[in-house]
C-alpha cells in the first residue's frame, strides 16, 4: 500500500503521473490538498475545520483531496482510512520545481515526506526542476519506479527519508547521492503600493548557492545535469556541538 501526497493540488500533472508510474506496485491511496500549497513545509491546521472530499475511486486506488495542507493530507489519511492497514511506503510528489538545499526546509512535498518519515513510514519525494504545469515528468519513470521498489523492498532506517530531485536538462548524465547545499533567498519581499493608501509585499526571493564549488551537493549536481539524491534525517540534533556543549560550566 502506497499512500501519496503533494503540495500542488491533487489536480496538478506530476501526482497524477505519479498515481500512473507506481499504480502496478501496490494499492494507491491518494490524499491531496485541493489546490497549490507550495511553501508550506510540516505546516498543519489548527484552528480551522478540515474537510476530506473523495474524488476517484476504482480498484486498488482511491484520491482524496482536503482544504488543509500537505501535512495534513498525510495525518488525515493515516487516521481515516489506515487504521486496520498502514502504508508500506509514503511518497511526495512529483512536485513542479526542485526541493534541493534549504528549499528542503520550505517544501511542502518534504512535509508530506517528513511527516511520513515521523510516523516510522518509509518515504521519498520526487520533484523536477521545472515550474511549469506542463511540466516534463514522463522521463523520470524508471527511476522513480527503481526508487519506489527498492524501498517497498527494503525499506529506510528509522528516521531517515529520501530526497529526490530531476535536473530540468536531458537527458540526465546520471545519478549523485549527495548532501544538501548551504544556500540563501535574497531580495525575498517586493513592496508595493495599493491605490488605496496601504503598502503590500510579494514573496519572491532570488537563490543563490552559497558554495558553488563545493561538488558533493545537490545543487551542484542539479545544475551539472545530474539526479541529486539526498538522505535526509529527523534528528536535527548537531552531535558534535552537542559533545562539546557537554564541558560548558553553565
Amino acid at each position: 500500500m502506497i499512500l501519496i501526497a503533494n503540495d500542488d493540488g491533487y489536480q496538478a500533472r506530476g501526482i497524477n503521473i505519479l498515481i500512473d508510474m507506481v499504480r502496478d506496485l501496490g494499492d494507491l491511496l491518494v490524499c491531496a490538498p485541493e489546490g497549490p500549497r507550495s511553501g508550506f513545509s510540516c505546516a498543519f491546521t489548527a484552528a480551522d475545520p478540515l474537510t476530506l472530499t473523495l474524488r476517484h475511486e476504482e480498484p486498488g486506488l482511491q484520491v482524496w483531496s482536503s482544504n488543509g495542507t500537505p501535512v495534513d493530507c498525510v495525518k488525515l489519511a493515516l487516521n481515516q482510512f489506515c487504521t486496520e492497514r498502514q502504508p508500506d511506503l509514503v511518497i511526495g510528489g512529483i512536485n513542479h520545481g526542485d526541493n534541493g538545499s534549504v528549499n528542503t526546509h520550505y517544501s511542502g512535498t518534504m512535509g508530506v515526506t517528513l511527516e511520513g518519515c515521523m510516523k516510522y513510514i518509509p518515504s521519498v519525494a520526487f520533484s523536477v526542476s521545472d515550474h511549469r504545469a506542463d511540466a516534463e515528468i514522463e522521463p523520470c519513470r524508471p527511476l522513480v519506479r527503481a526508487i519506489t521498489q527498492r524501498l517497498l523492498r527494503d525499506g529506510l532506517p528509522k528516521g531517515v527519508c529520501l530526497n529526490v530531485n530531476f535536473p530540468l536538462c536531458m537527458p540526465w548524465k546520471g545519478v549523485r547521492v549527495c548532501r544538501m547545499a548551504y544556500g540563501t533567498w535574497g531580495n525575498e519581499c517586493v513592496k508595493q503600493h495599493h491605490p488605496r493608501g496601504y503598502d503590500y509585499f510579494w514573496m519572491v526571493g532570488e537563490y543563490t548557492n552559497d558554495e558553488p564549488e563545493a561538488d558533493d551537493t545537490d545543487n551542484w549536481a542539479l545544475t551539472h545535469g545530474y539526479v541529486a539524491i539526498t538522505p535526509t534525517r529527523i534528528d536535527v540534533t548537531d552531535y558534535a556541538m552537542l559533545e562539546e556543549m557537554k564541558s560548558w560550566n553553565l
